[in-house]
């Protein structure tokens, strides 16, 4: 069969990085982001993030092939005292958060169903 292993979808081989950070040579203050082991869930999410952003100009993503586990995120921000890697930080931090946040209104609304019945 021509399928990966499935293993291979979301295990670092050795030597393999999860996170390849590389300067766009075509676009001023512009970066891509090529994460190992991800698919359109994190990519999208991040996506998103980046895009509310006042600061960044670009954000967007695409995945090389559908058997390739692995995500190609450019991100393009409006000055050179705010890189793509500072707003993919802040992304990030924004993210958790955000999920965090989300955890605990899941877990809120959990015990207030258990005590309601």
């Amino acid at each position: 069969m021509n399928a990966p292993a499935t293993f291979e979808s979301f295990l670092l081989l050795d030597g393999e990085r999860k996170i390849i950070v590389e300067k766009d040579t075509k676009v001023p203050n512009a970066v891509v982001f090529t994460i190992s082991k991800e698919d359109h869930t994190l990519a999208n999410m991040l996506r998103a993030q980046l895009l509310k952003d006042p600061q960044v100009i670009f954000a967007g993503y695409k995945i090389p092939h559908p058997l390739e586990n692995k995500v190609i995120l450019r991100v393009q921000t409006a000055s050179h005292d705010y890189s793509a890697v500072h707003a993919m930080e802040n992304a990030i931090k924004d993210l958790i958060f955000e999920m965090d946040m989300l955890e605990d209104r899941v877990k809120s609304a959990i015990a207030n169903r258990q005590s309601a019945e």
